[in-house]
């Protein structure tokens, strides 16, 4: 793999909407208004890659649309990370071929980090004849080139050359909220955990200019979005490519210098490389949220040697209890594993200790999946599936205790919350932790900040009252 990053420049770019042209003009010449359909699997990264690949579809002259059935176009943008996440794509795909059946003329494509798997793209090109292209990360940005090659040519397309990676600025983008925004500040990963296949199918970090990053955020201001959360595989390795940009805290800074009424947000940090700098520049800015989502991934330091984690139990802590002296309210998340190979009922309890310990406002929970081509794939695993879910059951019991009991504290506080929408007859409304409040109001309320008072809450959720 070439391990040096691709800086598309804007006359590729141009070329891209020259594309777009070509598709919209051959929709045209139909007399029809085609309708595109983007399917969105895994994390956040991905939920602001399909932004931009509505945002090609949209400059080709496509309607955006909220189901398959009926489109011409249909994207299935896919997550890698766990092997259920892989056969429910898998599954979904199968089942395009009966909306295919009722409409032949439809094209469908693969993309995302499975798209970057080679066992991927071979199983597509042998087992499913009707997808009609796949493209990997590396190759989003040609999007409306591999698009108008299939309209125009009616052959399959294969995007998936293995490369480092590369930063496109200036691709069209359709937001799915007016109120909130992903803001991508750099791709790719170096940290090659021993579980994770990231590194492999997104690249190597590369992070975007700060300068790019301020104009995006002050456009995003301007037309009235309250929270913008940036996003990285690692933000804390934010700038390190860069000679002279600023580190994640300085970014974070600038940022937060912006005029207007927003909150930043920003996920996922590593414990590697989070530090003080981090935790006093949050600290010290109102307009940055006072939520952290730091992986832990196991409680045990022989465990995360294992992962190829680079930090172990002792310093993890030392960054939670730092984190929580300066902003004394923070809200805090994060990843865990269950049943990394290798792992014993001893090292399970010191993962459960360590939830006991640091107290977790909640956490997303994982039982430990194989990934092909990662170190940890063909790692000795003597433990049963039986025995690591019951660990999960465990785990999962202990945290929602933890969870119910910081809930049942934010009864009778009154907090300031984004009113974001409607949840049945309800709105809804997200505290500065992002922890989620309904509540009983006029939907005029939906964009603005609301002072409202915690009247009950549950493990998953608060219930509130408008203060008068």
């Amino acid at each position: 793999m070439d391990t040096k990053t691709t800086v598309i420049s804007e006359a590729q770019l141009q070329q891209q909407f020259a594309f777009c042209d070509k598709i919209h003009a051959y929709w045209v010449d139909r007399d029809t208004t085609p309708k595109a359909y983007v399917e969105t699997y895994g994390c956040q990264q991905n939920e602001a890659d399909s932004e931009k690949l509505r945002g090609y579809l949209a400059m080709s002259g496509y309607t955006i649309i909220s189901e398959a059935e009926g489109a011409d176009v249909v994207v299935m943008n896919t997550c890698a990370i766990r092997e259920h996440a892989e056969q429910r794509v898998f599954g979904n795909l199968g089942a395009l071929t009966h909306t295919k059946r009722r409409h032949p003329a439809q094209k469908i494509f693969l993309c995302g980090c499975m798209a970057g798997e080679t066992k991927v793209s071979d199983r597509i090109k042998k087992s499913y004849p009707f997808v009609d292209g796949v493209f990997s990360t590396h190759h989003l940005w040609q999007f409306p080139e591999i698009l108008w090659n299939v309209l125009s040519r009616g052959k399959r397309q294969f995007y998936i050359e293995d490369e480092a990676g590369s930063i496109a600025e200036g691709i069209p983008q359709v937001r799915d909220n007016a109120l909130k925004a992903w803001v991508s500040i750099m791709y790719g990963c170096n940290n090659f955990c021993t579980y994770c296949i990231v590194p492999y199918v997104r690249g190597r970090e590369r992070s975007r200019k700060k300068e790019d990053i301020l104009a995006e955020c002050r456009e995003l201001i301007a037309g009235g979005c309250k929270e913008i959360t940036l996003l990285g595989q690692n933000v804390n390795s934010y700038g390190k490519d860069l000679e002279g940009n600023g580190d994640f805290s300085d970014l974070l800074a600038d940022i937060a210098a912006l005029d207007g009424e927003f909150l930043i947000r920003f996920m996922t940090s590593h414990p590697r490389d989070a530090g003080k700098k981090l935790f006093d520049t949050m600290a010290a800015s109102p307009k940055i949220a006072k939520q952290l989502h730091l992986p832990f991934q196991s409680g045990s330091s022989r465990v995360l040697k294992a992962m190829n984690r680079h930090y172990d139990r002792e310093k993890y802590l030392e960054l939670v209890n730092y984190a929580k002296s300066v902003m004394p309210d923070l809200v805090l998340t994060s990843d865990v594993i269950v049943g990394f190979p290798g792992e014993t009922e001893e090292e399970f309890e010191e993962t459960i200790s360590l939830i006991e310990q640091v107290h977790y406002d909640s956490l997303f929970t994982f039982i430990f999946s194989p990934r092909t081509g990662t170190p940890a794939a063909s790692m000795d695993d003597p433990t049963s599936k039986e025995e690591k879910s019951r660990r999960f059951d465990r785990l999962c019991a202990v945290q929602n205790g933890i969870s119910e009991q910081i809930h049942q504290n934010y009864i009778g506080k009154t907090m300031r919350c984004l009113v974001d929408g409607t949840d049945k007859d309800m709105l809804t409304a997200r505290t500065e932790g992002g922890r989620l409040v309904r509540f009983a109001g006029n939907a005029d309320l939906i964009g603005t900040y609301q002072s409202i008072t915690i009247t009950g809450a549950t493990t998953w959720s608060l219930m509130g009252e408008l203060t008068q």
